[in-house]
């Protein structure tokens, strides 16, 4: 399991690149570590703009699945259901692609949201 603590985009960058290197030494398919990075981009992204500090994230394989658990400082509480955000919009896309990338997503006190990858 790989585990980060993240206060910047700096270290947002170096944190996706050392993911995307231990998922590649583990055989991990190019699609599923694309998956993952484009969804942890998302959620780490978010977190850093809008969550008031650092973002934590924890990432690991789990039998056929990828888990990346993502969480901030604040209290925010992300919504049960994600939807399309008008084609005219600048934001609320965000959400939407997460859920379109990945088998399922939960939220816990503890990890925040919870996403898995289906490794294919």
């Amino acid at each position: 399991m790989m585990y980060f603590e993240i206060e910047d985009f700096e270290a947002l960058r170096a944190a996706l690149h050392e993911m995307c290197s231990r998922f590649f030494a583990e055989r991990i398919p190019e699609e599923a570590v694309y998956h993952c990075r484009l969804v942890a981009d998302e959620l780490l992204s978010n977190v850093l703009q809008h969550g008031g500090g650092k973002a934590f994230f924890r990432a690991g394989r789990e039998g056929d699945k990828i888990f990346l658990a993502v969480r901030g400082e604040n209290e925010f509480r992300p919504p049960e259901k994600s939807a399309l955000a008008d084609v005219f919009s600048e934001r609320g896309r965000g959400l939407y692609l997460v859920d379109r990338f990945c088998e399922s997503r939960d939220y816990s006190e503890t990890d925040g949201i919870r996403v898995f990858v289906r490794i294919s």
